[in-house]
């Protein structure tokens, strides 16, 4: 796989389309307006000029990894990809419109996967005549930090699709990949949710306070960000979301969003992308101390 579709620029989208790039695939980076779009090129803009800052990449790679990303608004534009990403925002229905309007648009060889972290693949598929080349894609972010891609598979995936998409996973983007049978949440978002929000819970009881709690979990056991600033970085709202999701779909308690977290999301504190969670950040997504 060479040419690679990223459906929606927000920071998931940023991310991946970045990340491939790196790799030196050939990126198409859609939204749906010039305006969009030149946002989220000024942010993946913005991430290369703070890797330069650190002497990972020069002024030479930062140039050539733009080069490969095109900006387009057009479905037609995705058929000559290898394979289409979506990662727009998590809403069933905007998502089945999308693989709707792909599976008009692209040729049944083209495989088409879906970043989402709590959805159905297979309702996904249900809207395409070729649900067999349906699949999940799941980064972790940051993505160009985060070496594991949950891969989905859907009622209909077949082996031909799965088999690609792990070989592109592990050969031409070098992360782990783990095969993953459909369920709400799947592994990592059904995992992590449970422990943010074991974390709220004993937050809200004052056992401990944010600062404390995040560093047992941190230095205890050798976590990279405690439960509570990890919810920061994936955003209060989308954590909100994930769990009121899972609630739904298994109807077990333990996936009841603590109400602190409602609270914070109400307050419109989202964590990283607001500048203030359950901790402070600035505008590059440091902790301010």
């Amino acid at each position: 796989m060479k040419r690679i579709g990223v459906i929606g620029g927000g920071t998931m989208g940023q991310g991946i389309a970045e990340m491939l790039s790196e790799k030196g695939l050939e990126v198409y980076l859609m939204e749906q307006s010039e305006q969009k779009l030149n946002w989220s090129y000024e942010q993946i803009e913005m991430s290369l000029d703070k890797q330069i800052e650190k002497w990972a990449i020069t002024q030479s790679e930062k140039k050539l990894i733009l080069s490969r990303i095109q900006l387009v608004t057009d479905y037609s534009k995705l058929s000559q990809c290898d394979m289409v990403i979506e990662t727009i925002t998590e809403d069933l229905e905007k998502k089945d419109e999308v693989f709707a309007k792909l599976d008009e648009h692209c040729p049944a060889n083209i495989i088409l996967a879906s970043n989402t972290s709590t959805l159905s693949l297979t309702e996904m598929a249900g809207k395409t005549r070729h649900p067999e080349r349906v699949i999940g894609l799941h980064f972790i972010p940051p993505v160009s930090k985060i070496n594991l891609v949950e891969i989905i598979r859907g009622l209909k995936t077949s082996e031909e699709t799965f088999n690609a998409t792990k070989t592109f996973v592990e050969d031409t983007i070098q992360k782990n990949g783990i095969m993953v049978y459909e369920s709400p949440g799947f592994v990592t978002t059904r995992l992590i949710c449970i422990l943010i929000n074991e974390a709220l819970h004993v937050l809200q009881e004052g056992v401990a306070s944010a600062e404390d709690i995040d560093t047992a979990m941190r230095v205890g056991y050798d976590f990279k960000y405690g439960p509570l600033e990890a919810c920061d970085r994936y955003g209060l709202d989308s954590v909100l979301a994930a769990m009121e999701r899972m609630f739904r779909e298994f109807g077990d308690i333990k996936y009841r969003p603590s109400f602190l977290l409602k609270k914070m999301v109400r307050a419109g504190h989202l964590g990283v992308k607001t500048g203030e969670g359950f901790f402070r950040y600035d505008k590059d997504g440091d902790r301010i101390k």
